[in-house]
């Protein structure tokens, strides 16, 4: 697996969420299933066929979370500069376009979440822009079209 980045608060997520797995769901689901066998004739019970399809499901999100922390690379927000663009930073755009101002959190693809204007590096948006300074116009290939995107400021 390639290396994901993330923020710490990102990190924190995906611990969380493992820890979630591993400790609340996988009993949920493990009690589930004993409810369910109770029920009798597992070739026609439909909430044992349900329950151990959740399990499935729990068990590859915590293979999945296992295999992502160890390609984990870790932002350092202490050196993260706002000379230029980077994963860490919060960005101001004019899309000159659409002549609409937007702002922007670009984080790593694990963080990323359009309601809360985090974007991902990988993003096209977030890849265009990375390494741009204030003042720069980045032109962003998108579904509706080529955008223009003017950095009117980057913060932390």
């Amino acid at each position: 697996m390639a290396n994901i980045t993330v923020t710490k608060e990102g990190l924190l997520k995906l611990q969380e969420e493992l820890e979630f797995l591993k400790t609340v769901k996988r009993k949920e689901v493990t009690e589930a299933i004993r409810v369910a066998r109770s029920f009798g004739d597992l070739s026609e019970n439909s909430e044992y066929d349900e329950a151990k399809t959740e399990q499935a499901k729990v068990e590859g999100r915590i293979v999945e979370l296992e295999e992502m922390l160890k390609s984990v690379v870790l932002i350092d927000e202490s050196g993260v500069h706002t000379d230029a663009v980077n994963v860490g930073t919060t960005v101001r755009v004019l899309n000159r376009t659409m002549n609409i101002e937007k702002t922007y959190h670009l984080v790593g693809s694990t963080e990323a979440n359009a309601m809360e204007n985090k974007i991902s590096d990988h993003s096209p948006i977030g890849n265009a822009i990375i390494g741009a300074k204030v003042g720069q116009t980045v032109k962003v290939e998108t579904l509706r079209g080529i955008m223009e995107l003017e950095i009117l400021e980057i913060s932390k």
